[in-house]
């Protein structure tokens, strides 16, 4: 994820406080990992440092001053760049769920790695179970369904990784240990 990006696309809609481009981001990206404030107030830095925004001073509302911030041209360009290029697939398998059957291969018996990925294939099913039961909250939004949409695909197709691993563990294992 760029967060720099993503702070760019919400400053594109308007003018938005640090707070308000965390909240921002927490709404429009439901099931991401909320931002911190610290990581929202030192990617600004950067943005501002950069000339990707500008800032239209502190104000005073109810509480403390707030600083606004707006995009540049310069921002709105960076953007629309960001927004041309393609994202490449992974060229790497970068998953934590990959590298610990792996490394339970390597010290473990085979009982002990499928029971793992049993105990992991549990899990995934929970997790889209809960999803699967988001998308049909009265209160849902398109944010939600698009978000858990995205999620419900990556887990159905660490759940298919996970059956046929199960099915191969035994081989795998005495792969690993000739």
């Amino acid at each position: 994820m760029s967060t720099p990006h993503l702070l760019l696309g919400l400053l594109a809609t308007g003018t938005m406080h640090g707070y308000e481009l965390k909240r921002a981001h927490d709404t429009r990206l439901p099931q991401a990992r909320p931002l911190a404030f610290g990581q929202v107030y030192a990617t600004l830095g950067r943005l501002l440092r950069d000339g990707l925004v500008a800032s239209t001073g502190p104000e005073r509302l109810a509480g403390p001053d707030r600083t606004a911030y707006t995009l540049t041209e310069q921002g709105r360009a960076t953007l629309d760049q960001w927004l041309s290029s393609v994202e490449p697939p992974m060229p790497y398998v970068n998953s934590p769920l990959f590298a610990k059957v792996v490394v339970a291969l390597l010290v473990a018996d085979v009982d002990r790695a499928r029971a793992y990925l049993v105990a992991q294939r549990r899990a995934h099913t929970e997790r889209l179970r809960e999803l699967t039961a988001l998308k049909t909250a009265p209160s849902v939004t398109v944010d939600d369904i698009v978000a858990a949409d995205y999620a419900i695909a990556h887990l159905d197709a660490d759940l298919r990784w996970l059956h046929t691993t199960l099915d191969r563990v035994a081989d795998w294992h005495r792969e690993v240990h000739p």
